[in-house]
């Protein structure tokens, strides 16, 4: 079981094994590198910034994103909204899940304010209506968007209404007294700028084809994190590519226009210090693996660097692809690849993977009584930026 740290702050990843000699697996937070890395975003994105709290929702991660400015926020339950609306009294949080239970949505907006609803069917709208009354609300709708194969996840096979049915629905809402806005996601870890131009053209026929002047206009999430392995455009072409979409849709002034990053924001901000609990030939078994943190390598094609921590004695110089074993009794429980780390790595050995800042413990799971939660912050280069 993991042990909460006194101590919480660490110059690097080595001290903190040195000082806490973890036998569980600790996240390494910097909170510099994530601070930059939204102050960045901020900067450059042609409006609001919503932070998506689904990626990582870690107290830690919050505090240091707001700090750094964040004030908005993606929020897709009711526990997301508490968070942050008892949290910060100044943020704003956005309902932006298309399907939400009755009691939810009465109690999102009566006890905590919230106004900005999302919804892909009329059902899903009669609903938010009823619940709350229909005043001052700003309905949301989800338009569906092309599929990608240069994305992690296809995020338009489960929600997201056709542009026909998607203008009949802003019409609807308009019909009934609301704000409306409208709202699409290209998709996760999305590797093509145009997808976001694209789906800013579909964006602009459905605003035409509804007849309604949107209060808003979320380009979703889908900006993406440079994983090992993987080129990605820079941040710059998507901001271009989206200023470009917005100019054609000649909006308003007024229209309040949104953008949800999780991923690109905290992914490399955060490592996962774990540690070998025995060795088999190329095989080591560790203290986290697909059921914790690193659920995300089996889902999809995410590469991750690791290095190797060890506090006393000489470190093999030939490095060795092993295959890292996690700790349940799930003979699935191991990760897809291999790590090349040094061939003399043995048991009681730390090792630092990367990049995990995205979908780690925000999807950990208590399977076998194994849960990663001890967090800490780290002031070192994350492995990934002093490899490059």
């Amino acid at each position: 079981m993991a042990r909460a740290s006194s101590k919480r702050r660490f110059s690097d990843v080595p001290a903190v094994a040195r000082a806490l000699q973890p036998s569980y697996p600790v996240y390494c937070l910097r909170p510099e590198v994530l601070a930059e890395t939204a102050r960045r975003f901020i900067s450059i994105f042609p409006g609001t910034v919503l932070y998506a709290v689904k990626c990582n929702p870690h107290p830690m991660v919050l505090d240091v994103l707001y700090r750094a400015g964040i004030r908005h926020f993606d929020t897709a339950s009711l526990p997301e909204i508490a968070q942050i609306c008892e949290t910060y009294s100044d943020a704003h949080a956005y309902f932006m899940h298309p399907v939400k239970g009755r009691a939810v949505i009465k109690s999102a907006y009566a006890v905590y304010g919230i106004r900005h609803f999302v919804v892909d069917h009329e059902s899903e709208l009669a609903k938010v209506v009823d619940e709350t009354g229909g005043e001052d609300l700003v309905i949301v709708v989800r338009m569906r968007t092309p599929t990608s194969l240069q994305t992690l996840y296809d995020l338009s096979s489960k929600f997201g209404a056709t542009p026909p049915d998607a203008a009949a629905l802003m019409r609807a809402a308009h019909e009934r007294g609301c704000k409306v806005g409208l709202a699409f996601h290209v998709g996760s870890q999305c590797s093509d700028p145009s997808s976001y131009g694209t789906a800013l053209t579909l964006a602009g026929e459905t605003i035409e084809m509804a007849g309604v002047e949107p209060a808003c206009l979320d380009v979703g999430g889908g900006f993406p994190a440079a994983y090992t392995g993987k080129s990605v455009p820079p941040l710059e072409d998507y901001m271009s590519e989206i200023r470009i979409g917005l100019k054609r849709l000649a909006l308003r002034p007024t229209v309040d226009v949104f953008a949800e990053p999780g991923r690109a924001i905290v992914a490399d901000s955060c490592s996962l210090l774990t540690q070998v609990q025995l060795r088999k030939d190329n095989r080591l078994y560790i203290n986290d693996g697909i059921y914790g943190s690193l659920s995300e390598m089996v889902q999809v094609d995410i590469r991750l660097q690791a290095r190797l921590i060890r506090l006393a004695g000489d470190v093999s110089e030939t490095m060795y692809p092993f295959v890292l074993n996690g700790p349940t009794c799930d003979s699935v429980d191991v990760l897809p690849g291999t790590f090349d780390l040094p061939a003399d790595v043995r048991e009681g050995d730390w090792i630092e993977i990367d990049q995990v800042g995205a979908y780690s413990n925000a999807l950990a799971t208590r399977f076998n009584g194994f849960f990663p939660e001890t967090f800490v912050e780290v002031h070192d280069e994350p492995p990934a930026a002093a490899a490059a």
